[in-house]
């Protein structure tokens, strides 16, 4: 367990040196942490619930042609486990790239926010260990949501649209995120809803219509792929959404980000009646809302003007992302996937 640990103490070391970086070191730091986390998501072995799945994915890409690859469901994803079978390569150097892909979107979103090494700690217990390390597709997607979540928070659609796209290349349920662009618009709300249903369809048409059969049974009809701790995780999400819903009036918010933001807590707590019905489809869905507790909690210690009250909320939520990873560790379901952790040196 001692890595888990380590790599969760690390921004707060990070957080406490914050104060002593010039620009530069500041941004080295953001790069260190990008690379260590990169490669600790990438050279992992044998770690992850479906590292079995992920290596006879990239086993069958070998004799495949170029189009058969980019044809197929996510071709973003397959693409890059083609290029990487042609080049010789194996499993470490998919989930490296991957790795620095949601890493990315960690730290892109994490320096957007007020509290940008607490944002980035929150991300570490559930974002990066468990979902980069165990849904490399999905968790790929994620990345390219958090940038496009930026994009979004600052007015601009198109760019949120472009970064979901790239998404949904690696995993199309990303598709499902593209109305919250509608959703969060400030001006032209009219001609927002027709642009962004049109791009809606267009999505779904390129990456989900053609396996909604399939998906429907995978996720929804069937027993097997009922996901244990669904409502937990979605809870997780729902938590800072209410807390979002209570107190987002006393926090510095543009138009922008305020109508994001009242969307995204909306969506977290609709997913608690919804993993009821199916546990699995809104589980996956709910990977895609994580982001609300990065900024909710980067966030929540300014609903205080007491420099003292900020100081506790921020202990307070340092205590309970620790207590996330103990209890996942401990008492995972399948936590046995992660531990001990190794790497491809060590294998």
């Amino acid at each position: 367990m001692l890595p888990y640990w380590l790599l969760l103490t690390l921004p707060l070391m990070l957080a406490a040196a914050k104060g002593r970086f010039t620009r530069s070191a500041e941004a080295g730091a953001w790069l260190f942490a990008w690379l260590l986390f990169s490669l600790f998501i990438g050279l992992r072995h044998e770690v992850g619930a479906d590292w079995g799945s992920y290596l006879y994915l990239l086993s069958i890409q070998a004799g495949k042609t170029f189009w058969e690859v980019i044809s197929g469901g996510d071709p973003g994803y397959y693409l890059l486990n083609w290029v990487v079978v042609k080049l010789g390569g194996g499993i470490y150097w998919v989930n490296t790239v991957c790795g620095m892909i949601v890493v990315a979107g960690v730290v892109r979103f994490a320096r957007s926010l007020p509290l940008p090494w607490l944002a980035f700690f929150v991300a570490v217990p559930y974002l990066i260990i468990v979902v980069s390390m165990g849904y490399t597709r999905q968790s790929a997607a994620l990345g390219f949501l958090l940038l496009g979540l930026v994009y979004l928070g600052n007015g601009s659609i198109r760019g949120f649209v472009f970064w979901v796209l790239m998404g949904a290349a690696f995993h199309k349920s990303a598709v499902l995120m593209l109305p919250v662009a509608a959703l969060a618009s400030t001006s032209n709300r009219f001609w927002t809803w027709v642009w962004g249903g049109l791009v809606s369809l267009l999505g779904a048409y390129l990456f989900v219509f053609d396996s909604a059969d399939q998906l429907w049974a995978h996720y929804v009809q069937s027993d097997h792929y009922q996901s244990q701790g669904g409502m937990i995780r979605v809870v997780m999400n729902a938590v800072p959404g209410l807390l979002f819903l209570m107190l987002g009036k006393r926090l510095q918010l543009s138009e922008s980000q305020r109508k994001l933001w009242f969307w995204m807590a909306i969506l977290s707590m609709l997913c608690i009646p919804l993993v009821v019905i199916s546990s699995t489809a809104t589980d996956r869905v709910a990977l895609y809302l994580i982001p609300i507790q990065m900024f909710v909690f980067a966030q929540l210690p300014f609903v205080s003007g007491l420099a003292k009250s900020r100081a506790f909320i921020a202990l307070g939520i340092v205590a309970y992302y620790t207590l996330v990873q103990f209890v996942w560790l401990v008492f995972g379901t399948h936590a046995f996937a992660w531990l001990p952790y190794r790497t491809v040196f060590s294998s």
